[in-house]
């Protein structure tokens, strides 16, 4: 074997627990009551003009996902 394959596969599963993370809110997104009616989400309408900009659940999620990724790598070099 290579020397970096652990690391390689220290990196793949970070990849693949990342992505199921990611396919998990695309499939339960609706299902969250807070997701999308923050403060910060901002919703206009005017005439035939819709513009969304959810600022709130933006800052939110980066939020958590700076904390999991943190929390991940702090384990990993443990």
């Amino acid at each position: 074997m290579f020397p970096l394959a652990r690391e390689f596969g220290k990196l793949l599963l970070f990849i693949g627990g990342f992505l199921i993370i990611i396919g998990l809110l695309f499939f339960f997104g609706k299902d969250i009551p807070f997701i999308g009616n923050l403060p910060g989400d901002f919703h206009f309408e005017r005439g035939n003009f819709h513009f969304y900009f959810p600022l709130g659940t933006a800052i939110l999620i980066s939020l958590g996902g700076t904390i999991l990724i943190n929390l991940i790598i702090w384990l990993i070099n443990r």
